[in-house]
């Protein structure tokens, strides 16, 4: 993929699908800045990152924050492409959701990408154009019992993905999403067996693993996709033909 010399910035990128994603990206030959809350598994990612040759920093960000969402986009200036990956993953019933927690979801899965793409895109068009990959998740289009605050926030973004791509496509800036489908991840440990159970109604019948996801981010980031703009990507096994 063309992504050669090239700034990523991944958010939520110490783990499951970000991590996966910034060394899809740092082995393509990007610079990979990493964002996360764990200094500690952040500066392990990138020590590991530069072992291999590749170009690669941390810089530390709580994004359910506003502050560090903001610090963010002014300690990192210069970005080429950006991922918006950092997401919360909170299943249960509607009923069992407090506002501590519907508040945390939206800040983390909506707000912060909000305020990102608003402070990076019009660097991108002011540099020639760049390319946005949000993550969103398959639950995002349909119903699913447990999930409705989680794929709303989703839901949310896609809507916003495609409000971006009409916004800063003029400008030289693509706007895209990936929606994973179940994906062995720390994130999605604690549904246990479900989450097999939910893979199991797939056509392809089993999980996607980290790297089969961030492959799509790197590709909507790159010049392979260069007339790709708006679009939502599957990334689910199968679960759209179904």
């Amino acid at each position: 993929m063309t992504v050669q010399g090239k700034t990523v910035l991944v958010t939520g990128g110490t783990s499951g699908i970000g991590e996966a994603t910034a060394r899809a990206y740092a082995a393509a030959g990007a610079e990979v800045v990493i964002s996360g809350r764990d200094e500690q598994r952040g500066r392990q990612i990138v020590e590991s990152l530069t072992n291999d040759g590749a170009r690669a920093r941390f810089v530390q960000a709580d994004l359910e924050r506003l502050e560090d969402v903001q610090r963010l986009a002014t300690e990192v200036e210069h970005v080429d492409v950006l991922i918006n990956n950092a997401g919360v993953f909170p299943f249960g019933a509607t009923h069992e959701v407090d506002g501590e927690q519907f508040d945390a979801t939206f800040a983390v899965n909506v707000k912060a990408p909000f305020f990102l793409t608003g402070a990076f895109a019009p660097r991108m068009a002011a540099n020639g154009g760049g390319a946005i990959v949000n993550v969103s998740t398959m639950v995002a289009s349909f119903g699913a019992p447990g999930m409705a605050l989680y794929g709303s926030s989703k839901a949310a973004l896609e809507l916003l993905t495609k409000a971006w791509a009409a916004e800063y496509g003029p400008q030289g800036v693509r706007v895209n999403a990936i929606a994973p489908g179940p994906t062995r991840t720390p994130g999605t440990e604690p549904m246990g067996d479900g989450l097999d159970q939910l893979a199991a109604t797939l056509p392809l019948g089993r999980p996607a693993s980290p790297e089969e996801v961030g492959n799509a981010a790197l590709f909507l980031g790159s010049e392979e996709a260069s007339y790709i703009n708006g679009a939502v990507l599957a990334v689910d096994g199968g679960r759209t033909a179904i």
